[in-house]
C-alpha cells in the first residue's frame, strides 16, 4: 500500500496555517484581499501552486538529472497542489466575484481533479524511484507469493481458492478497490476464524492475501490504469492551463489598479 505522508503533511499545515488565520481574524477582522497579508497570502499560494505545475513534470521529463526520487518529487506535487490553493483561498476573503472567482472555481476543478488522478496513479503499479513495473516482473512476483500461500494452507482442511477466487479487473478494479479490498478483507477475516486460524496467525495470512489481491489486479488492470491516467491527463492538464492563464490575467489586473494606478 503506498504511503499517504504527503496528504498527512498537507492536512497538518492547513490546520497550522488555518489556526493562525482564525487568530488573525480574530485580533483585526478578516485580512482583505488587497491588503498586506492576503497580498503575502496570494503570493505564497500562486508560488507553491507554479511549483506544483512545474518542478514535477520538469524532473519527469529529465533523462540526466537525478535530483531526488520521482515518488519524493510526486508528494511534493501533491503537497504544493493542496497546500497553495487552500493559501490562494485564504487570499479571496470569501470573496467570489469576477475573475477572481473564476480563478477560484478552476482551482477547486483542479484540485478535485488532483485527488482523482492520484486515486489512479497509485492504481498503476512503480518501483520506489517512481519507475512503472511491468506485468511480467508483476506475474513473477505473484508466482512466488502463491506458492508461499499453497504451503502456508498444505495441512488445512479450506481450499486456497475459497480465498482467492474473486479477482477484480478493469476499470472497475481500478476505480472501486477500495471498496472491494474492505469487503475482501471482511471475507477472509471470517474464513480464517472458521477454521480456526490463531489471532496473530491471521494478520500475517491478512497481509499476504491483501498483496496477492494487489498483485492479481494489477496483472490484470495495469492496462486500464495506465488508459484512465492517459485520459485524466488529457483532462487536468488543460484545465490547468487554463487556471494559470486566469491566474496571470488576474495578477497582472491587481498590479495596474491596485498598484500601478495612482
Amino acid at each position: 500500500m503506498r504511503s499517504s505522508r504527503e496528504l498527512l503533511l498537507a492536512a497538518t499545515a492547513m490546520v497550522l496555517i488555518g489556526g493562525l488565520y482564525v487568530g488573525v481574524v480574530m485580533v483585526i477582522g478578516t485580512p482583505t484581499a488587497s491588503g498586506l497579508i492576503g497580498h503575502s497570502l496570494g503570493v505564497v499560494g500562486f508560488i507553491l501552486m507554479l511549483a506544483t505545475e512545474t518542478l514535477y513534470s520538469l524532473r519527469k521529463r529529465s533523462t540526466r538529472a537525478r535530483w531526488g526520487r520521482m515518488s519524493s518529487w510526486m508528494q511534493f506535487h501533491i503537497f504544493t497542489g493542496i497546500v497553495g490553493p487552500y493559501l490562494v483561498l485564504l487570499h479571496t476573503a470569501w470573496r467570489f466575484q469576477g475573475l477572481a472567482g473564476i480563478v477560484t472555481l478552476l482551482t477547486l476543478i483542479v484540485v478535485l481533479s488532483g485527488f482523482v488522478g492520484r486515486y489512479i496513479y497509485t492504481a498503476v503499479p512503480r518501483t520506489a524511484d517512481g519507475v512503472m513495473v511491468e506485468v511480467d516482473q508483476l506475474q513473477a512476483e505473484l508466482d512466488r507469493l502463491e506458492i508461499d500461500l499453497r504451503n502456508q494452507f498444505a495441512s488445512e482442511n479450506i481450499l486456497l481458492n475459497d480465498l482467492t477466487s474473486r479477482v477484480e479487473s478493469g476499470s472497475k478494479a481500478v476505480l472501486g478497490r477500495a471498496l472491494f479490498a474492505r469487503g475482501e478483507r471482511r471475507r477472509w477475516r471470517a474464513l480464517l476464524n472458521k477454521i480456526g486460524v490463531p489471532p496473530g496467525e491471521t494478520e500475517r495470512i491478512l497481509s499476504l492475501l491483501s498483496r496477492r489481491s494487489d498483485l492479481a489486479r494489477q496483472v490484470r488492470s495495469t492496462q486500464t490504469a495506465r488508459r484512465l491516467l492517459a485520459v485524466w491527463h488529457s483532462v487536468h492538464i488543460p484545465i490547468g492551463m487554463a487556471l494559470f492563464a486566469a491566474a496571470f490575467v488576474h495578477i497582472g489586473a491587481a498590479l495596474y489598479y491596485a498598484t500601478l494606478q495612482p
